[in-house]
């Protein structure tokens, strides 16, 4: 990678992002004075009741902050002539939603460099945040790395770990990831301006990947232990959300807490619901429903779920029935 001779803040910044992950990046970009010439963003999408286009958040940005934006469906030959007449030194890339090609990776002078929301080589892939959370692990961080043709392959150029608290969810790890990542960037970035920051490979151990989350696998399987569906339920909130069958209907749930005590019950029998909660059995211990929400309804708390009906006793699940012992 060939060093531009401009200092910090002379860099020609091509920026590609979508959603809100990659919001703070693009502002830190631009408050440091940087010259971000494009922002290449992903095509409006259809969203709400009405179905209406909406542009992405990383697009909202740049068009509040005066920044030409490209919306291409494909980075094909267009595109590409597009990227080259912004002349950039540097494309910065997070959560763009589009594979970049090699054509693409060796436009700019000063190549194609990703905020990734793990310390890779743990959690390549789509769904680094809510993976991190599942499977348990008590910290996590950003990674810039510089981009190659593999799936966050590429050397790294910068690591920074943050904690993952006890009680956050998907959405909570989200906010802080993007923060951090919008302060590691302009790091990073004055860094490689002025030659001072130099690109290392990934280790060869530790590789894990993290699958794209579907609403699918929100479905909770109440055989599970407690602790991983407790974990279930955060890493999905915001989306997919968890979710359980009672009877007929899908009962969404927000929030809960690991039971302490020992009530042994089958798998997604509702344990105990009344004025102090709704215990529900896992197949390892138990869990206490906090957040709730019925469909067509607003999120209410599992004390007024009880209220609603679900009483002690109801099998919750797949294979529920809704007869009491």
């Amino acid at each position: 990678m060939s060093l531009p001779d401009n200092a910090a803040g002379g860099l020609r910044i091509v920026y590609a992002g979508t959603p809100d992950f990659a919001v703070p990046a693009l502002d830190a970009l631009h408050d440091a004075g940087h010259q971000v010439v494009g922002v290449f963003t992903q095509p409006d999408r259809p969203a709400g009741r009405g179905r209406r286009l909406q542009p992405s958040p990383v697009k909202q940005a740049a068009q509040s902050l005066d920044i030409p934006v490209y919306q291409p469906q494909r980075l094909d030959a267009e595109a590409q002539a597009d990227l080259k007449a912004l002349a950039p030194d540097l494309m910065v890339v997070a959560a763009y939603g589009l594979i970049l090609p090699r054509a693409v990776l060796i436009l700019p002078r000063m190549g194609c460099i990703n905020i990734h929301a793990s310390l890779l080589p743990r959690w390549r892939g789509a769904a680094p945040i809510q993976r991190a959370i599942q499977a348990g692990d008590d910290e996590t961080g950003i990674t810039i790395m510089q981009m190659d043709e593999g799936l966050d392959t590429g050397p790294m150029l910068m690591r920074r770990p943050l904690p993952i608290a006890a009680d956050e969810t998907g959405g909570s790890l989200h906010d802080k990831l993007a923060a951090l990542g919008g302060n590691c960037i302009l790091d990073v970035v004055d860094g490689l301006a002025m030659g001072r920051i130099k690109a290392e490979p990934q280790p060869e151990t530790g590789v894990c990947y993290a699958r794209k989350l579907t609403k699918a696998e929100a479905l909770i399987d109440w055989n599970a232990p407690a602790m991983n569906i407790e974990r279930q339920v955060r890493a999905f909130n915001p989306w997919p959300v968890a979710q359980t069958q009672w009877g007929k209907r899908v009962l969404r749930i927000h929030s809960a807490h690991l039971h302490q005590g020992d009530r042994q019950a089958a798998p997604g029998r509702v344990i105990r619901a009344g004025k102090s909660g709704v215990v529900i059995a896992c197949g390892e211990g138990a869990l206490v429903l906090e957040t709730v929400q019925l469909p067509g309804k607003r999120p209410i708390s599992a004390r007024d779920l009880a209220n609603a009906g679900l009483k002690a006793g109801v099998m919750l699940g797949r294979d529920a029935e809704t007869n009491t012992r």
